[in-house]
């Protein structure tokens, strides 16, 4: 679940709600009952745990197939 960042457009109060997204926004300031605004934050990092990642599986492996072979026969022809 996401945390959203909110402004109350009369006090300047900022807080911030964890809430599902399919949640309703809220609509007052728990300051001064105002009605406050929803800011777009750059959110937290995405973690990958695991294996199975580029990052953590593939980054120092060589690739073993060559792709840029044009596909012919390797005997010389």
């Amino acid at each position: 679940m996401p945390t959203y960042v909110y402004r109350c457009t009369k006090c300047g109060h900022r807080f911030e709600k964890f809430q599902s997204m399919a949640a309703e926004p809220v609509k007052t300031c728990p300051e001064c009952g105002a009605p406050v605004e929803r800011l777009i934050g750059s959110g937290a990092g995405l973690i990958f745990k695991g294996p199975g990642f580029y990052a953590t599986d593939y980054a120092g492996k060589k690739n073993t197939g060559d792709k840029s072979d044009s596909g012919g026969s390797s005997d010389g022809e």
